[in-house]
């Protein structure tokens, strides 16, 4: 299988695999998960990596009975992987990002499409969009990265940073603990995945529909 399909498979299925990790590493399973987080928020090539799908599977698992997960430690953990991940990404921006994108094999991992997407929603929400982009797969990954190499002032960019990413967490992770464990949710958990990420992208295609408008708008008024 590829290594696509091993991803795909692994985020369709995370939480029998989370299951498996759990069973196999214990208590080192909270460092798996933070190392996760931080480089899927803090490496700008590795925007593919399972976030949300991740933050509530390890939610459902901490609520079962006698379960080594633990909800509150998940959240204090892979929240500070996630400001951690953001701050790595910011620095990596301001101290290298023009001369990173020059370079072609980084192109290959780098989708520019995305990246100029992730640039307009910086241009247009300013600090805030640190917050929200959170939310959004792919773009939180490039947002950060963007916020350093506009060379954002940092202190303004780690209070949204802090903010966004522990409600971030906060959410994955309590949804998660509180209906990742019903019934008619854990039977159905790869369509739950879908679900939530196409949630996730639909500020993506609201956007995109919103810049088609003003772009038809713009040629009209010409």
């Amino acid at each position: 299988m590829s290594i696509i399909g091993d991803l795909i498979n692994f985020i369709l299925h995370i939480d029998v695999h989370l299951t498996t990790l759990v069973n196999d590493y214990g208590l080192l399973i909270y460092l798996i998960l933070f190392a996760i987080i931080f480089i899927e928020t803090g490496i700008v090539i590795f925007p593919f990596l399972p976030g949300d799908s991740l933050l509530f599977a390890a939610g459902a698992l901490s609520a079962l009975s006698g379960s080594t997960l633990n909800w509150f430690l998940l959240i204090i953990i892979m929240g500070v992987a996630a400001v951690l991940g953001d701050s790595l990404n910011y620095y990596l921006g301001k101290k290298l990002g023009n001369n990173m994108l020059k370079h072609q094999w980084l192109k290959k991992f780098i989708d520019g499409k995305r990246m100029r997407q992730a640039e307009l929603f910086f241009e247009k929400n300013g600090g805030k969009a640190i917050m929200i982009g959170r939310f959004i797969p792919f773009i939180r990954t490039f947002i950060p990265f963007i916020a350093g190499m506009s060379k954002m002032n940092y202190s303004h960019f780690i209070f949204y940073n802090i903010v966004g990413g522990f409600i971030w967490v906060f959410i994955g992770v309590g949804s998660g603990y509180l209906f990742g464990n019903i019934p008619v949710i854990r039977d159905n958990f790869s369509l739950v995945v879908l679900l939530i990420v196409a949630i996730s992208v639909v500020p993506i295609i609201i956007s995109y529909f919103k810049g088609r408008k003003s772009d038809l708008g713009g040629k009209t008024t010409k």
